[in-house]
């Protein structure tokens, strides 16, 4: 299959696995989405139309000027990739400026920027709510025009909204599909869960959501959930059916705790 990549990069990204996970996917009228992230999934899926939720203010602002927008902004925010911009001193400026604005295509463009400079692919928010991924130190980050183009065409399908994915679940109604793929529960214990947004997603949470799928696809609305394959989230997911496999991701920074990743698609059937 010719796989489209998302414009952003993102930690746990979902493009290496996408064969395992659109397969998997049902049939229907429209995709939901709870949890949208790099948007790669829209991206890839063949639906009439799709719902993505997300949590992430910034995100979504930034979805919403890409699909009003296009090509215009597109060309605004390769004005940021130049190599006066890829250094510690702009970084940093950029990133206290960030902070501080309103929601409008500058800090749209800015997070763009920002996720492209900064390291390896992370999106994390202290707990104030500033954004802290530190500089990124490469050599000549890349400008996703193409998929950027790509994203603007296929947005015209898609309903972007920030929400809680409880309030996402809410709007599902038979015809729809859900796909689910919340922040990873952590596989070792030393980890701790990414903060893609002010608030950290719990392990209640995770619980909570397996719940919501279980009562959703009770009212025959399909649910399909992207976890790490742990005990924890076999207990959880009892009842749905459960597809194992590998990831060609690694874990942790120390070395001596680094382990191949091994994930789980569970798909709660009406």
């Amino acid at each position: 299959m010719d796989k489209t990549r998302s414009f952003l990069k993102w930690a746990g990204g979902k493009y290496n696995c996408l064969e395992v996970i659109l397969s998997h996917l049902p049939a229907g009228k429209r995709l939901i989405e709870p949890f949208g992230g790099s948007g790669v999934i829209f991206m890839n899926a063949n639906f009439p139309s799709f719902h993505l939720g997300e949590s992430n203010q910034d995100l979504i602002h930034l979805f919403k000027t890409l699909q009003k927008e296009g090509e215009s902004f597109i060309k605004y925010c390769q004005t940021y990739f130049n190599p006066e911009f890829n250094c510690k001193e702009k970084y940093y400026t950029l990133r206290e400026e960030f902070n501080r604005m309103p929601h409008s295509p500058q800090k749209s463009a800015i997070f763009l920027y920002l996720n492209r400079h900064g390291y390896n692919g992370l999106c994390r928010y202290n707990s104030k709510g500033g954004y802290n991924v530190p500089f990124g130190l490469y050599a000549k980050p890349y400008f996703p025009q193409k998929e950027m183009h790509l994203f603007h065409q296929k947005s015209k399908q898609v309903s972007f909204h920030q929400n809680d994915f409880r309030e996402t679940f809410a709007l599902a109604k038979p015809g729809d599909v859900i796909y689910c793929d919340p922040p990873y529960i952590p596989i070792l214990s030393k980890t701790k869960a990414l903060p893609y947004t002010q608030n950290k997603f719990n392990e209640r949470d995770q619980i909570e959501l397996a719940e919501l799928a279980r009562e959703t696809a009770a009212r025959g609305i399909p649910v399909v959930i992207s976890n790490h394959d742990t005990d924890f989230t076999r207990e959880h997911y009892k009842g749905a059916a459960i597809k194992s496999f590998n990831v060609s991701r690694w874990i942790n920074c120390q070395v001596e705790l680094r382990l191949p990743v091994k994930e789980l698609v569970a798909v709660f059937k009406p």
